[in-house]
């Protein structure tokens, strides 16, 4: 009789998915446990929204038919808060171990860097969530604006927008382990150098020819180019979210992988014994 031969397990599996679950809720007990968190998470989205929105409301008194197109500007103002908010989730999730000296105690523990990386992108979904949903919601009585009258494009701008600004902050907070809290400010700076250049309040044409090519390297460029196409034209361009797809997985590649690169030379060189305030 032939010997019978197992089929070999993983173990390490589940215990993976059980680590990145306690470090989502290790945030999210951190988020519960301070109500100035939450309320600080929803006062920039609040009041830029309403400070845009108030703009806006000047604006339509103009006879441009462009300006003139509903919401226009308020929907950039909440997308754009959905790519600065999932980086700064990230970066600031990032650095409260940091000042909290706590890099160390958590990798004496099992957890891997890359389980960490999807701890931080999931924790800075739900802080974009409660960021975004109430300046959303305000804009309804305030401005008599929905912007989930998009339907099913909100969905996809919103998602590809939160990818590439996880991304830069997984980068970004690879910086700052690399080169020690004086690089601290990139976490703040970092998504902002993209913002001239990814067509939030103005089409791409309207950049010069040769920083042209540089923004179509961007998938926000497209995302944003895209909410105009729904809301100016009333049409979907498929093909710019394909490339705003495309895009967002080589540059969600890179940050993982500048991210995990990052941490490693921090382990060989000691780095993360000497990271605090």
């Amino acid at each position: 009789m032939s010997e019978f031969h197992p089929i070999e397990q993983h173990p390490d599996r589940p215990l993976a998915f059980h680590r990145i679950g306690a470090m989502g809720l290790r945030y999210l007990f951190l988020l519960r446990s301070s109500w100035t968190r939450i309320i600080e998470l929803a006062y920039w989205p609040l009041m830029q929204m309403i400070l845009w929105g108030f703009m806006t409301k000047f604006l339509l008194t103009a006879d441009s038919p462009v300006i003139k197109a509903a919401g226009l500007l308020i929907a950039a103002v909440l997308l754009w808060d959905v790519m600065f908010r999932s980086n700064i989730g990230v970066a600031v999730s990032f650095l409260e171990e940091m000042w909290s000296r706590n890099l160390a105690q958590l990798f004496a523990s099992p957890l891997r860097p890359y389980e960490w990386a999807i701890s931080l992108l999931f924790i800075s979904l739900v802080r974009t969530i409660i960021g975004i949903i109430p300046a959303a919601l305000l804009a309804i009585p305030l401005y008599s604006y929905s912007i989930f009258d998009m339907g099913l494009p909100l969905i996809a701008f919103f998602i590809n927008l939160m990818i590439f600004g996880g991304a830069v902050g997984l980068a970004v907070s690879a910086l700052v382990l690399r080169f020690g809290m004086g690089a601290e400010s990139l976490a703040w700076v970092g998504i902002f150098l993209v913002a001239p250049i990814s067509g939030i309040y103005y089409p791409i044409s309207i950049l010069p020819d040769w920083l042209q090519p540089i923004a179509w390297a961007l998938p926000s460029s497209h995302v944003f180019e895209g909410m105009r196409a729904v809301l100016i034209d009333g049409q979907f361009q498929t093909g710019l979210f394909i490339d705003a797809v495309l895009l967002n997985i080589v540059y969600l590649a890179a940050g993982v992988t500048i991210f995990l690169y990052v941490f490693r030379l921090a382990r060989i060189k000691g780095l993360l014994l000497q990271m605090g305030e």
